[in-house]
């Protein structure tokens, strides 16, 4: 099988973007995984706790 230019530019958009697809539900689906709650909450916290002190 020969590959032209068209050939591999048409297998890279269309593996490409369902790479892209399945890399953003992955994504979402672990920021919205009930046990990583608890993490990100104390992720907000943690950082706005500490731009309360002045610098040393």
């Amino acid at each position: 099988m020969d590959f032209d230019h068209d050939t591999v530019v048409a297998f890279s958009k269309s593996w490409g973007l369902f790479y892209l697809i399945a890399l953003s539900v992955g994504v979402l689906v672990y920021v919205f995984w009930p046990s990583n709650k608890k993490r990100f909450d104390k992720a907000k916290k943690d950082i706005l706790d500490k731009d309360d002190t002045p610098w040393t």
